[in-house]
């Protein structure tokens, strides 16, 4: 005889948001079915219904899911890398980044610089700093939201994001390694062939 299931075992809460959202999608085929068959049968009986025309009722169903795959669509933009953004789309996302940075980042995190821990106030003439922050950002920005990440996303946020990019950005072979508290240095960084992959290509 199988082995009865345990009722005692955790269903994963996801798991309820995957079942509603099945039955959603079930009414909605359910709703689409009921009015194609009142269709049909108008047809048989000889109605007005033409062939091609659509029933209220399955136009209503169409039209809400059209509005759910236009929800999801929306749900699944995602923003890009921003060192392959163009001006404007650059500019206006950098000066975000640099709201954060010197708002939130720069009076929250970091101490004053030394040799083991570099900053330059020019920071967002450095690419790589740029690219590490834009990165951290995004991830402060989702996992700051409780609708989103839960109770544990700040500490995810600082595990995962911040520590790791603050001790790539402020060790002594980081972007800032050749800036000091009266030189701001960036050409060290910067390699002379710039990789295909971070070009656009011709349209």
């Amino acid at each position: 005889m199988a082995d009865e299931p345990d009722p005692k075992l955790s269903v994963p809460v996801g798991m309820f948001e995957d079942i509603e959202d099945l039955k959603a999608r079930n009414a909605a085929l359910t709703s689409q079915v009921a009015a194609l068959a009142e269709q049909l049968r108008a047809l048989a009986e000889g109605g007005d219904a033409e062939p091609g025309e659509a029933s209220d009722n399955e136009t209503a169903a169409g039209d809400q899911a059209a509005a759910e795959g236009d929800t999801d669509e929306e749900a699944w933009q995602y923003p890009p890398f921003i060192l392959l953004l163009d001006p404007p789309a650059y500019d206006d996302e950098l000066r975000a980044l640099i709201e954060w940075v010197e708002g939130v980042l720069v009076p929250g995190y970091l101490a004053e610089p030394s040799a083991d821990a570099r900053w330059c106030h020019l920071w967002f003439e450095h690419p790589v700093a740029v690219a590490r922050l834009h990165a951290a950002w995004l991830a402060w920005q989702e996992l700051t939201d409780p609708a989103s990440c839960g109770y544990t996303g700040p500490s995810v946020w600082h595990r995962d994001h911040m520590d790791p990019a603050l001790r790539e950005l402020r060790a002594s072979t980081g972007p800032f390694g050749g800036c000091t508290k009266g030189e701001h240095k960036i050409e060290h960084r910067l390699p002379s062939l710039v990789p295909s992959a971070w070009t656009h290509g011709e349209d």
